[in-house]
């Protein structure tokens, strides 16, 4: 517990020194020479890089499915029969061959570095102060999240790129890349009409007809738990279709989906209403909102409720950036002035309001990762680990 509070406090602080309106640190640069102040923001990036996906690597029995991924990665190396989709199973039968053996260990390691990378570029390049999107990444756990199935948060980060291009109108790219991403979890498949949906203007007539279909949800309990069943038949009689899994249930989801729509309705003509990108942000929280809440006789809810709700990552910043400041200061606003002399009093309030419930969430993420369903701590390192796990695959 005081390793991870430690490491989100030393992220964040490095992450206060990357500035995304500067020289940009993913792709080509503008061709004129590099300041020192771009050059400590683009240092500050890789750093965070090397950290969040060197810790994620070089864990070991960390998390809710680490057990089943090995036990998984077993049966694909022997060629057993396996539930999981072609695109992971191909790539993970790649990497046992280049390393001539069932290496797991590379496996999980890969995915860390990708997922972390994934992450950190969208970040960078989608959001209006990096700083402040770094942050709730860490506060609101979900690099901790990317623990556990470590399948599901590949994907996730790849949605949270893909948002671009369904805000470019670039439908054909962020179909393609979605289909790329249900060759790793099928479950991606379900943001194709969400994210479409979340982008076209919404009628009166739209939003009571949907409504009124959210509504219904709760009425048919059984046949959507059927129908989630035949799409997902390995989570018959696990943890996923228990009523408790910890952070991971509906409730949380719930108000932190509330917390961020008080945010956005404070706010709403100033950030929002003529913003493209934070209104199609607003219109997935409202989803997520509403899915939460008309699909929580459905535990594994959170899946899906996550595909829509990490764009609060890039929602709130817009919001909290996008409120007027009594006196603008020159270059432009960020996350380290929000608190300074020219921020407007209602910027102000909000900002240590957001701040106040995202170390709480952080508190109670701490306190409940140990439990079923999520089991994040305690942390381990293979580093400092001396057995063999299960199949007698460890490698040193």
């Amino acid at each position: 517990m005081v390793f991870y509070g430690l490491l989100g406090a030393v992220t964040i602080a490095l992450a206060c020194l990357v500035n995304n309106g500067a020289v940009r640190c993913f792709g080509a640069g503008s061709g004129r020479g590099v300041t020192r102040q771009q050059a400590l923001s683009c240092a500050a990036l890789f750093t965070l890089f090397l950290v969040l996906a060197g810790t994620a690597a070089l864990r070991i029995e960390v998390g809710n499915e680490y057990g089943n991924y090995v036990n998984t990665f077993h049966e694909i190396y022997v060629g057993g029969y396996v539930v999981t989709e072609p695109g992971f199973n191909w790539l993970v039968r790649f990497l046992f061959l280049l390393s001539g053996g069932e290496n797991y260990l590379l496996v999980f390691g890969l995915f860390a570095v990708v997922t972390a990378v994934i992450f950190l570029k969208a970040m960078y390049d989608q959001s209006v102060d990096f700083t402040l999107s770094f942050a709730l990444f860490m506060l609101l756990g979900l690099y901790f999240r990317t623990f556990n199935t470590v399948r599901y948060y590949f994907v996730l980060a790849v949605t949270l790129y893909s948002l671009r291009y369904v805000l470019k109108r670039e439908y054909g790219k962020f179909v393609l890349l979605i289909l790329l991403a249900a060759l790793f979890h099928k479950s991606v498949l379900v943001v194709i009409p969400l994210y479409l949906i979340a982008a076209l203007p919404w009628k009166k007539w739209q939003v009571a007809l949907g409504a009124a279909f959210a509504v219904s949800l709760p009425l048919f309990q059984g046949f959507w738990m059927k129908v989630v069943l035949w799409l997902y038949p390995s989570y018959q009689n696990t943890v996923y279709l228990q009523k408790e899994t910890g952070l991971e249930g509906s409730l949380m989801g719930i108000i932190r989906c509330a917390a961020v729509l008080l945010l956005g309705l404070s706010a709403y003509r100033e950030t929002i209403k003529e913003n493209r990108a934070n209104l199609f942000y607003f219109k997935l929280n409202l989803l997520g909102l509403a899915l939460y809440t008309c699909v929580s006789f459905l535990p594994l809810v959170s899946r899906f409720g996550y595909y829509l709700i990490t764009a609060h990552v890039l929602l709130v910043p817009g919001i909290l950036m996008g409120m007027p400041d009594e006196a603008p200061e020159p270059g432009g606003a960020s996350a380290l002035r929000l608190l300074k002399k020219g921020a407007g009093k209602k910027k102000k309030v909000m900002f240590l309001l957001t701040a106040a419930f995202c170390l709480l969430y952080f508190a109670y993420f701490l306190l409940t990762a140990h439990q079923e369903g999520v089991r994040v701590l305690p942390y381990h390192s293979w580093i400092f680990t001396e057995k063999e796990w299960l199949n007698g695959s460890f490698i040193f």
